[in-house]
This record gives structure tokens, sequence and C-alpha cells, in this order.
């Protein structure tokens, strides 16, 4: 069977030959939608490049693979990835390893991409971000045979294994310290609800808000700004506004925070703001943001760690890292940060 060659994925896909040279190597110059379709055609048509034919020796790529499916403009704004790639690569550089990361639109571009990077042989292992309930990826990983580590909840690992924190725990004393705060309502703005860590948020803050006879809202978003300002615009309207918020990510409590401004409410007097994932975003606005914390750099420093020990064969355990801390500031009132 004759070798398929980049001007047969160009002419199926309807590209040039450099956009298709771009999408299969990772670097930037096309769109993410051009990207995908590249990809599909490519993994259609079972193509690999040549390096993949000298890999068959046996010999280690002593590269890791990170898919992040998210839209290009998100992932741009928000601290979260930066801070935990920085992590990654602390252990990763050190010990003579690479990183190659793909931004992806989609799931099933993830999917594609894995199933590419196992066939060409270009990483010996991988990290899987977002796990979500029954997560295809963990099956696909291992019907490929690469090593995995999962960055979330044990529960939704499906074994493989993970480190992880306890967000659970978290979104219970951010819950707290607003009931502690005289709120009895108060609303969720989420990320994507097939995500698993959005479940265990959801349910922890309906758990947190019953126990203190408080209630809980929740709205689901894209981690967008635009979404997470009119998902708080809707939570603080009617009959049934919430008095207190808590946020996915630090960049969708500052949307919020100005969608409350810009309504002409007070924060904290009217809603009071508590932001994830602790930022510099969150000490430059005015109030500064009340949030939750944690040493993502660390976090980045142990998926690395176990991950190359796993490529190395060595025997590995789930990780649990420190617990995330609230850092109160003026968003909710001032006072002492509660851990």
């Amino acid at each position: 069977m004759a070798r398929v060659t980049i001007k047969e994925i160009a002419r199926r896909a309807g590209v040039s030959k450099g956009a298709v040279s771009y999408a299969l190597n990772g670097r930037p110059g096309v769109s993410e939608a051009t990207r995908a379709r590249v990809l599909q055609v490519a993994a259609e048509l079972d193509w690999a490049p040549n390096s993949a034919a000298r890999s068959l020796s046996g010999a280690r790529s002593r590269t890791v693979g990170l898919v992040v499916t998210r839209p290009a403009e998100t992932l741009g704004a928000e601290t979260f990835f930066a801070r935990f790639v920085a992590g990654l690569e602390s252990v990763l550089g050190p010990r003579g390893h690479g990183l190659l990361l793909q931004v992806v639109p989609a799931a099933e571009t993830e999917e594609a991409t894995l199933r590419a990077w196992a066939r060409e042989r270009r990483v010996d292992g991988v990290v899987l971000l977002d796990p979500r309930r029954e997560d295809p990826r963990v099956g696909l990983v291992a019907a490929l045979g690469l090593p995995a580590v999962v960055v979330g909840d044990p529960t939704l690992a499906g074994g493989l294994p993970c480190v992880w924190k306890d967000d659970a725990a978290a979104v219970a004393a951010a819950a707290d310290h607003l009931v502690a705060r005289g709120r009895t309502r108060i609303g969720r703005v989420a990320g994507p609800e097939e995500l698993g860590h959005t479940g265990i948020r959801d349910a922890a803050l309906v758990a947190a808000a019953a126990r203190c006879g408080a209630t809980a809202v929740v709205h689901h978003t894209d981690f967008g700004a635009e979404a997470a300002a009119a998902a708080t615009l809707e939570l603080v309207r009617g009959p049934g506004r919430v008095d207190g918020l808590l946020y996915d990510t630090d960049l969708m409590a500052v949307a919020g925070l100005s969608a409350l401004v810009g309504a002409g409410l007070r924060v904290p007097e009217d809603v009071a703001v508590v932001a994830w994932d602790d930022s510099v975003l969150c000490t430059v606005t005015h109030p500064q943001l009340t949030a939750v914390g944690h040493d993502l750099l660390a976090y980045g420093a142990a998926v690395a760690d176990l991950l190359v020990r796993q490529t190395a064969s060595e025997p590995v355990v789930d990780v649990e890292v420190e617990a995330p801390d609230l850092r109160v500031r003026a968003s909710t009132g001032a006072g002492t940060a509660t851990s």
C-alpha cells in the first residue's frame, strides 16, 4: 500500500500543504477548526510521519503529551494553565523530558490527537486534564498502551494513577465563610456540567448550604467571561436573587464582578463574591476578590513526577496535594483566612 503523503491529506482536507504541516506538528498558524479537520483526515487515512518508523526500534521519545480542550481565547486568559504547565516543566526539563502541548476545541479532537500520538510514538505518556464522568479517554489510553496520569479526583480516574486535591472541602469552606457573613442564598457560576470536578463542586455547595440552612443555585457555563457575566446577572435578578457568588475560575469572577458593578450592585454589601484559583487577577480588582487558592506549580510538578515515574515502569500511587485554602479579601468583607 502506498504511503499516505501530506499532499494527499491536504487534498482531502481542502487546505494547503503548509497548513497540514502546521496542524500535524502542533504549530500555530492555522485555526482550530482547520487543525481539527486535518487531524481527522490524517486519522482516517492512518497517516504516520517518517519519524514513527525510526521509533519502531523501541527508543523512547522522552516527551509527554498534554491536550487541552478549551476555546483558544479562554485558555489564553486563564492563569491556571500557565502556572500548571510551569509546574510540569519544573520537573520535566531537569529530568530530560519535553512537553508536547496541543490545544483543541472539542473532546473528539482530543481523542483523535491521542490516537495519532500513540500511532506515531511521539510521546511516552500523557496528562489527562478535566476528567469527565465515564471518560472515554480512560479506556482509550489503556487500549493504546499509553501511560497516563489523571488530574482529578480518584472517583474520576477509572483506575488510572491520579493527582488530586479536595475540591469538596474547599467549596464547603467557601460556603461556610459566605454564610458566616450573613449570606443565605449562594449562587455558583460553574464550568461545563459534563466535567467531573463540576459535579463534585456542585454537590459540595448544595450539601454545605443545606447544612448551614442556606440555599444553593448553580449555573453552568463554558468557562468564558461573557457567559460568566450573563450567568451572574441572571442569578442576581428576580425574586430568588442570590446574595453570595462562588465562581469556578479567577477570570469568571472578574467578569462577574464587572457585571455586578455595571448593574449598580455593591460588592460585598449587596453580593459577596468568591473566586476559584487565586491569582494576581484577584488582587488588582476593586474590591479585591476573596479566593480559593492552591499551589498550582506544586500541582503540576506532582503530575509530572508521577507520569515520569510511570513511564519508567516504576510503581506509582495516587497523590493528594495540599488542600486549597480560602484567602479572604474585601469582596466578602475583611477577615482572617481559613483553611
